[in-house]
């Protein structure tokens, strides 16, 4: 089993199922964060695809914030060893604590300038 596959997730992201935010900008709601390091996912829909649930997202602070479909086993499986560093290894983890809401009130600097790029 997918250790991000956790039944608040399956909780969250079942009202929201794929392409039922299609046209809405910047009133999608985002139901769940996932990060690593600065990279972060906002994710905005999902549905289970065989083993695996698909989720479609947005993605900053990788070379290209983009919106896009990632899925939720390949998240798990990313890990950074920083060992030689004194960090260990870095996974992907779910950001605790996040509320539901319109990725337009999200308080997230490279978020806003990306939805700024594609709907000002």
């Amino acid at each position: 089993m997918c250790r991000l596959l956790t039944p608040q997730f399956e909780e969250a992201i079942k009202d929201y199922p794929l392409y039922s935010q299609d046209g809405k900008g910047r009133d999608a709601v985002c139901v769940a964060v996932f990060a690593i390091g600065n990279v972060r996912w906002f994710i905005l829909e999902g549905g289970r695809d065989g083993d695996d649930t698909r989720l479609f997202c947005i993605v900053v602070g990788l070379c290209e914030d983009e919106y896009g479909y990632v899925s939720l086993n390949e998240l798990s499986d990313i890990e950074l060893d920083y060992r030689k560093q004194g960090f260990g290894i870095l996974r992907v983890v779910q950001v605790p604590y996040f509320n539901p809401c319109p990725i337009g009130k999200i308080a997230d600097k490279r978020l806003q300038e990306f939805l700024n790029r594609l709907y000002d």
